[in-house]
């Protein structure tokens, strides 16, 4: 792992990480779209994000976030973290609403239906999210009043 992916981690256990990460979603959000999900934001930190694209539950239009992932079970894996926030982000009800969704990644954009995942296969899988982003043992501690969702994204 290099010095400045070490230092990310560390710097993602932080409220402060937090507050930077919310700031700089925008900014990822657009460098995503525009590379066609090659580089973001935290690229040259070795972080993996797809850029995951999901109908709003109440407006039908598309909605745009990008998200770490790992590769696992024969697909992808998101965290619903919010930050550590009390409440789920809106992505997350979007894609328990209608989870056929869209990643951008890698210059390429693919159909997925998303499956939030519950016990043995959500810890299974919290597993190999955080030993790629250790910070969401932090943001778990601080969503004190909800369970962080978890969802399998699988090509379509």
């Amino acid at each position: 792992m290099s010095k400045i992916q070490s230092a990310v981690r560390r710097l993602g256990a932080t409220r402060a990480w937090s507050a930077v990460g919310r700031f700089l979603a925008p900014a990822d959000r657009v460098l995503l779209k525009v590379t066609r999900g090659r580089l973001g934001v935290g690229t040259a930190a070795g972080l993996r994000t797809v850029l995951l694209t999901t109908t709003g539950r109440s407006s039908g239009q598309p909605r745009q976030v990008p998200l770490l992932y790992v590769r696992h079970g024969g697909g992808l894996v998101v965290v619903a973290s919010n930050w550590g926030g009390q409440r789920h982000p809106g992505w997350s009800a979007n894609l328990l609403a209608e989870p056929l969704a869209e990643v951008t990644h890698a210059g390429n954009t693919w159909p997925v239906r998303a499956r939030l995942l519950t016990d043995p296969e959500r810890a299974e899988a919290w597993a190999a999210i955080v030993a790629h982003w250790p910070a969401y043992e932090g943001y778990a501690e601080r969503a004190t009043e909800r369970t962080i969702r978890v969802f399998h994204l699988t090509r379509t």
